[in-house]
């Protein structure tokens, strides 16, 4: 029982119709952040298919303010997704304190599981890398579904920084993350994906004075909504990973 409602409600907010959502974190204020007062995150979710902007749920770090200052973006934490305007559970997240992410990982892999209605739906977890950092994403069973890592060029040794565009003109504060079926071989060099995640603009202000991210998220077409929650946890994953800790530091 409890797993069929944990299925209607991923097929409600993630079904065949939802092809897009935007995550857009709460401004903490540039004030709060010069103090060093690391106030837990907090998120909005929106639908944006066909051009909508809809909000459907909330998520709000649950987690040790100690850890969160000092620990920076490494730190553990929980963070369940909630409906919009209801206290119902659409999905939690849990990332365990591991060693933060550099230039290169052979063990002690950053990771994050996600579970609704208190059934194991997968994991998102680091992979061996150099230079470029590559994830995996896993169902609940453990079997892999997706990898994920940045665009990459020089044969896949390098981030490719202007893969959204010229840095210093359209592509100015994006940075994406290319989603690709696990079993795809190839997936650097421009190598074509099924989705993405992609940090985009909020404002001037918010990009120079606070560490307020907002994301777009694309769907791979035949993915079905419990894949799809996976691919949206996954976002606050690389927040958390690659946003968090450059805004606290």
């Amino acid at each position: 029982m409890q797993s069929n409602k944990m299925s209607d409600r991923l097929e409600e907010h993630f079904g065949p119709e939802v092809k897009s959502i935007s995550i857009r974190q709460t401004r903490k204020g540039c004030f709060q952040e010069l103090l060093g007062c690391e106030a837990s995150d907090e998120f909005k979710w929106f639908h944006t298919t066909d051009g909508k902007n809809e909000k459907f749920a909330e998520s709000l770090e649950e987690s040790n303010c100690l850890l969160r200052i000092f620990c920076g973006g490494c730190h553990e934490f929980d963070m369940p997704v909630k409906i919009d305007g209801t206290n119902e559970e659409l999905m939690t997240m849990n990332r365990p304190m591991k060693l933060p992410v550099g230039c290169g990982k052979c063990c002690c892999y950053q990771e994050m599981s996600m579970k609704s209605k208190g059934t194991e739906m997968g994991s998102i977890k680091e992979s061996f890398y150099c230079c470029v950092p590559r994830m995996m994403i896993s169902d609940g069973s453990g079997a892999p579904v997706y990898k994920v890592h940045p665009p990459t060029c020089v044969g896949g040794m390098c981030v490719n920084c202007c893969a959204e565009g010229n840095p210093c003109g359209k592509g100015c504060c994006k940075a994406s993350y290319e989603v690709f079926p696990h079993d795809q071989q190839d997936t650097d060099n421009g190598a074509p994906s099924v989705a993405k995640i992609m940090k985009v603009p909020k404002s001037l202000f918010t990009e120079v004075f606070t560490d307020s991210e907002a994301f777009d998220i694309t769907f791979p077409d035949e993915a079905s909504a419990h894949h799809k929650a996976l691919i949206a946890g996954t976002t606050i994953f690389l927040n958390a990973n690659f946003f968090e800790a450059d805004g606290g530091d």
